[in-house]
């Protein structure tokens, strides 16, 4: 796998003429860099080792007016070579730059202490030992320290026999498939056009493929490739690559920005940070603070939440976040360094555990819930992520940059988790999932529902399908209520009487006189069929009114056993059903029904045909065509 190899260290130290001694390359190539004689941008170079291995180089400038480009280039780098002056020592941008390093997550570097050339033996002696002291307790503290001069070229052959061994040994993190190059320049290539690179953090791409700018969804297609200055057919992560973009010219693209596939990156405007504040901070980091963030090759300002407490002091962390005044894009695990707002300097960095963040309460059990995130890992940092979407869930694109996991990784463990009922995912064409503990709740919620409406309205059956979503979350997905409602029947959780839900124990309890009453309309109901009589002919000979009688009538209808057709008509539904057999029977051997054929169907006069044919057109038996009716389903 390629190594990315980053320079760090104070302006004037040797930096850009280490590399050039090196590499044979000279990465200051703008003019206002050769008439300053100062790095001003990121420089790029690669030093061909034995066995064939190269190791692409990131030259950051050291002046502290341009630590953001610094930064950038260090985003991407696996370990780091920091120089530092033997006639000058350890200076204030060999402090931030080794700050951060340690903060943007590198673990590994070589120390080339430079000018050596220029200094007596036993000033040598005293600025090496000081070195080793400034060292002391950060990753660097195991590192090589190497005397060299790149006037004379002392000490170079022994630099390049540690950086081969270095690469040989250096096993860099495991790069996912999610393909994401952030963009440090942007440039015109003469028969070209527009080109822009950067270090492949993870992924690889190929010609012709599309691609689109985040975060602001610019699509364009790949129209050539570069790696190390060779053309290639398909850049892995890693390297130092050049994308020759199709449509778009050099104002269009800022840097910053992040090539990727489409559909794969998510800009959200609010982030879930684990954040270390510096020990040599000067000052402590309060709550809604403004704050420089950098991340991968972008700058942007941004304002700090503090969740449990109201400052964060030098040495601490705490989980917080980071809300933006305009999108960003940004992937598990991601690396983020902090700079104060005024004066500039390095003063907290961070992992990113939630690119996705939702706004919580300060103070809150949530809070503590994001703790979970930071040193989750696999199925757990899945099930964990599921937790905290609550009922909204997340979609497979949205769990890649949720867990940082490869695509096939999160596919077996997605279906490692639903086997074991931990996770469902509840729409299969956008391949949603939710948690088994937000199930949980939701099922909770809509038996209780359940049970304060049986409660409340002991005479009726159920609820209508539609009703239960009262018991959810406003904006709750249709897909998951029909997920709901189905799990809860398929687990005898819940029990349907026709379009009606009702809790498996509840039944309706009528009083011995209602219970009477309920005997004797089915009854007359049952006895007349098709010619019922009206309401007050049924009730008049029961000495009962129909105020007393309308709960009776509501348990018949919610039992399926009566259909009002209108305001004081109630048919017996089985005679209704047998009627509408014949009906279909008749449109077997005929395309339209008339009010005479229907009349020799049912036998009915007017009165109680009218109705009934305007029933059937409601239910969508028939359509009404004119005179005539038609069978609506064949």
């Amino acid at each position: 796998m390629p190594v990315i190899m980053g320079t760090a260290g104070h302006i004037d130290h040797g930096k850009t003429t280490l590399i050039k001694v090196l590499t044979g390359i000279d990465c200051d190539r703008l003019e206002e860099e050769k008439r300053r004689g100062i790095t001003i941008e990121l420089g790029f170079a690669f030093l061909d080792l034995p066995g064939g291995r190269r190791l692409g180089i990131v030259d950051v400038p050291g002046h502290e007016r341009f630590v953001k480009n610094m930064v950038a280039g260090a985003s991407g780098v696996d370990f780091v070579l920091l120089v530092i002056a033997a006639d000058e020592g350890v200076m204030p941008q060999t402090r931030e730059h080794l700050e951060i390093c340690s903060l943007l997550g590198i673990e590994t570097g070589v120390v080339a202490l430079t000018k050596v050339d220029m200094v007596e033996p036993d000033w040598l002696d005293l600025v090496t030992e000081d070195v080793h002291t400034f060292l002391a307790g950060t990753f660097l503290e195991a590192a090589p320290i190497m005397p060299l001069s790149s006037h004379t070229g002392q000490g170079m052959e022994e630099l390049r026999a540690e950086l081969a061994r270095m690469v040989d040994i250096y096993r860099p993190k495991r790069r996912t498939d999610l393909f994401r190059l952030p963009i440090d320049r942007i440039f015109t290539m003469k028969g070209h056009g527009t080109v822009v690179t950067g270090t492949m953090v993870s992924g690889n791409i190929g010609l012709t493929e599309d691609v689109v700018i985040y975060p602001r969804g610019l699509t364009t297609k790949v129209r050539g490739l570069q790696s190390h200055g060779e053309t290639v057919g398909l850049a892995p992560a890693g390297r130092r690559t050049a994308v020759n973009v199709l449509g778009l010219d050099v104002p269009d693209i800022e840097r910053g920005e992040v090539l990727a596939r489409p559909g794969t990156l998510y800009p959200h405007a609010v982030w879930d940070v684990e954040l270390k504040c510096l020990s040599s901070s000067p000052r402590a980091l309060r709550h809604r603070t403004e704050i420089h963030l950098h991340h991968g090759s972008r700058e942007t300002l941004a304002r700090l939440y503090l969740l449990d407490r109201d400052k964060l002091v030098p040495g601490e962390s705490a989980y917080c976040q980071i809300r933006f005044a305009d999108p960003m894009v940004g992937v598990y695990g991601d690396r983020c360094v902090i700079r104060s707002f005024s004066p500039l300097r390095t003063v907290a960095g961070g992992k990113l555990i939630n690119p996705l963040g939702r706004k919580v309460k300060r103070f809150s059990t949530e809070v503590e819930r994001l703790a979970s995130l930071a040193h989750g890992q696999g199925e757990e940092l899945i099930a964990t992520q599921l937790d905290l979407a609550g009922p909204a869930g997340w979609r497979f694109g949205e769990l890649r940059i949720l867990t940082n996991l490869e695509s096939k990784q999160l596919e077996a463990a997605l279906q490692n988790l639903s086997g074991k009922q931990l996770v469902f995912q509840f729409d299969r064409e956008e391949r949603t999932y939710v948690s088994a503990a937000v199930v949980g709740e939701l099922v909770g919620r809509a038996q209780a529902y359940l049970a304060a409406y049986h409660q409340k309205e002991p005479l009726k059956l159920g609820v209508p399908r539609g009703a239960l979503a009262a018991a959810w979350p406003k904006g709750i997905a249709s897909k998951l209520a029909h997920f709901l409602v189905e799990r809860m029947l398929k687990k005898a959780e819940i029990v349907a009487e026709q379009e009606l839900l009702r809790l498996p124990g509840h039944k309706v309890s009528l009083a011995t006189d209602q219970a009477k009453l309920r005997q004797q309309l089915m009854e007359v109901y049952q006895r007349t069929g098709l010619t019922p009589p009206n309401l007050k002919d049924v009730l008049e000979p029961l000495g009962i009114a129909f105020k007393e009688a309308s709960a009776v009538y509501k348990v018949l209808q919610d039992e399926g056993r009566l259909v009002k057709i209108k305001e004081d008509m109630f048919f017996c539904a089985a005679a209704l059903k047998a009627l509408q057999e014949k009906i279909v029977a008749f449109f077997r051997s005929n395309e339209e029904m008339g009010p005479v054929e229907f009349k020799d169907i049912s036998g009915l006069s007017r009165k109680f045909a009218i109705p009934l044919l305007e029933y059937f057109d409601k239910e969508k038996l028939t359509v009404r065509v004119g005179d005539k009716r038609r069978l609506r389903k064949k």
